[in-house]
């Protein structure tokens, strides 16, 4: 094994003779040969070979070469130019492993550095540094380059200089954001004033005839469609031939002959109803933040579950109902308002309820919608309308007699039943302010007068004698963007869908 180490390390010596006549050829190849009794099939001590980016080795073998692999491509790229000689290329900073396999079966191990190029680093960071003052004028930013990681400091005025800060950064690798950001003025004020106006029409016709008898030719009873109930015929006492008659409906139309024993009861009703609702609630809410308005009330209804022992138990939960109104107002960089709205109507609905466990609980009768609309400051849209007809018409006959002309028209009976509901939303949002502190505020006028105070004073904010000195807010300063992001994130609310996290620049009121 001797003679072979001295053999190979006399071909070292000669090859680094080559090496500077080459060198001085070319500046970006440098050559080496690996030594056997460095190298060999132990792979914990492989050659180390560092390499500038851009630069290239040229590693010369005394036996021809079978294969090479390179650990880490994207680091640096190994190129066979000869049976013998395999090019070595740098191309991003890191540390590989390089392994030549060699034609008599053994293997050579190289940890290859790749270390950046100091003036290319250097122009690169000088010109990302032009680029964030080019971009971001007037705003104290500040890079630094260690370790391949990249380190912004400094101040900026928003979130959207820092997100731009940072995407330059990252053109030259992994970045560290521990850039500050200013407080922002406060979010405006978006009065969102809304219009609810419904109304329902109904209109219903009955028209029927029930015939019957108290003893007319020595008969007892009645004749007629069902639909409308007839009186009752019920013998006045024991084993009397005398018949009492009792009416079921007081707004029907009686006839009676005592002495023909017979009678008739007509119902010819003509109803019309209209219920109206009209509710205008103006909701106030911030930037980006959800708000809701409810005008109704709730109403208890039975849940049952079963228990251990099997038994049902029964709670009470309560569900809201009335005029609902739920939005989620965003100010967009075109200065218009993005809304999203969910209003709702509902009402109790008795006729369509059901019993549960011996408790009438009512339905609800609800007509609601959820869409989005982008209006500017002032402008009004009506966001929803709704019109909803339904005719109902029931029709009964005596089979036979009710076919008869004329005649058969007091064997029928007809009702018909018509609906008409109407809902229409309009939509009118505006940026307000707050009172300016000191100003008087708007009093209310109300058409009897309260009781006179008790103290005879108007109400007040006690004085610094009685609460103590106010403590002073400490001047704003800039705060990490990490913590600025996380508080103007919108908060999701039932009845919309959920917000996307992104903050979106904020729009300062007109003044």
């Amino acid at each position: 094994m001797l003679p072979a180490v001295c053999m190979f390390v006399l071909a070292f010596e000669k090859t680094s003779t080559k090496d500077q006549s080459d060198a001085r050829r070319s500046s970006d190849v440098q050559r080496s040969v690996a030594s056997p009794a460095v190298v060999s099939s132990d792979q914990e001590s492989p050659t180390q070979v560092r390499l500038t980016v851009g630069k290239s080795m040229i590693i010369e073998s005394p036996l021809p070469l079978e294969r090479v692999s390179v650990g880490f491509g994207d680091i640096a790229e190994g190129r066979a130019i000869s049976p013998r000689e395999l090019l070595l290329n740098g191309k991003t900073p890191g540390i590989t492993t390089l392994i030549i396999w060699l034609e008599d079966g053994s293997k050579r191990f190289f940890e290859v550095t790749v270390i950046a190029n100091s003036s290319m680093a250097d122009q690169r960071i000088e010109n990302i540094k032009r680029e964030l003052k080019r971009e971001l004028p007037e705003q104290d930013v500040n890079l630094s380059f260690e370790n391949e990681t990249v380190f912004l400091r400094g101040t900026v005025k928003d979130i959207t200089s820092a997100d731009r800060a940072i995407s330059i950064a990252s053109t030259l690798g992994k970045t560290v954001n521990l850039l500050y950001v200013d407080v922002p003025p406060a979010e405006p004020q978006i009065l969102l004033k809304v219009k609810f106006a419904s109304v329902d029409r109904s209109a219903s016709t009955q028209l029927g005839l029930n015939i019957f008898s108290t003893g007319a030719a020595k008969t007892v009873g009645s004749v007629g469609t069902g639909q409308f109930s007839p009186p009752s015929l019920a013998p006045i006492q024991s084993g009397s031939s005398t018949v009492s008659a009792t009416l079921a409906d007081a707004l029907n139309l009686f006839f009676f002959r005592p002495d023909l024993n017979l009678g008739a009861t007509i119902q010819a009703l003509e109803v019309k109803g209209l219920l109206q609702i009209l509710a205008e609630p103006n909701v106030l809410a911030e930037n980006g933040k959800p708000a809701s308005f409810l005008a109704g009330g709730e109403f208890p209804f039975p849940s049952v579950s079963a228990a251990s022992g099997g038994a049902p138990v029964v709670s009470i939960q309560f569900r809201e109902f009335g005029v609902r109104l739920t939005f989620l107002p965003t100010i967009t960089p075109r200065g218009t308002i993005h809304l999203q709205v969910a209003p709702e109507v509902s009402a109790l609905d008795f006729t369509n309820g059901l019993s549960v466990s011996g408790f009438n609980v009512p339905a609800l009768t609800t007509r609601k919608l959820n869409t989005q609309v982008e209006l500017s400051e002032g402008q009004s849209f009506a966001i929803g309308g709704l019109l909803d007809n339904r005719t109902t018409d029931t029709f009964e006959k005596i089979p036979f007699i009710g076919d008869v002309p004329i005649l058969g028209k007091l064997f029928q009976s007809k009702s018909v039943s018509k609906q008409n509901t109407e809902l229409i939303v309009i939509v009118t949002p505006e940026l307000v302010r707050p009172i300016p502190a000191g100003q008087p505020l708007p009093g209310l006028k109300y058409k009897t007068p309260f009781l006179p105070p008790n103290t005879g004073t108007e109400m007040h904010t006690p004085g610094v004698s009685t609460t103590g000195p106010v403590t002073a807010i400490p001047p704003l300063e800039a705060i990490p963007v990490e913590r600025l992001i996380k508080s103007l994130l919108p908060i999701a609310m039932p009845g919309l869908p959920s917000p996307v996290a992104v903050p979106t620049p904020a729009v300062a009121p007109p003044h």
